[in-house]
């Protein structure tokens, strides 16, 4: 394994729910990166990102990581959600609350 997918590995470990994004959730720098932060943000789970425009290893690596070509990436518990279509669509069925709810992540009041 990759120096930078170990890193990856430990990132995606050390929290629940992982974004992997082109700029910050305050300042994204796409707008499928800021789609994906509103919808977490609506949906009220905290959670950690990752800037992949500030450290290249991490930006190759998180492709070929979860065999993914683009970024945002999500993660929920360790387990690669998918991109922004994948996550808008899940938020708009109910399948990402629901997603939350068994794995235990509590939306903050």
């Amino acid at each position: 394994m990759s120096d930078a997918h170990e890193r990856i590995q430990q990132q995606i470990e050390a929290d629940d729910v992982v974004l992997y994004m082109k700029g910050t959730p305050v300042f994204p720098m796409c707008g499928f990166s800021a789609a994906v932060v509103q919808v977490l943000s609506h949906a009220g789970v905290p959670f950690q990102s990752y800037n992949v425009l500030e450290d290249e290893d991490i930006r190759d690596g998180i492709k070929s990581f979860s065999d993914w070509p683009t970024i945002p990436q999500l993660y929920v518990k360790g387990e690669f959600i998918g991109g922004c279509d994948i996550v808008r669509e899940m938020h708009q069925s109910g399948e990402l609350q629901t997603l939350f709810q068994e794995k235990g992540l509590k939306a903050e009041a």
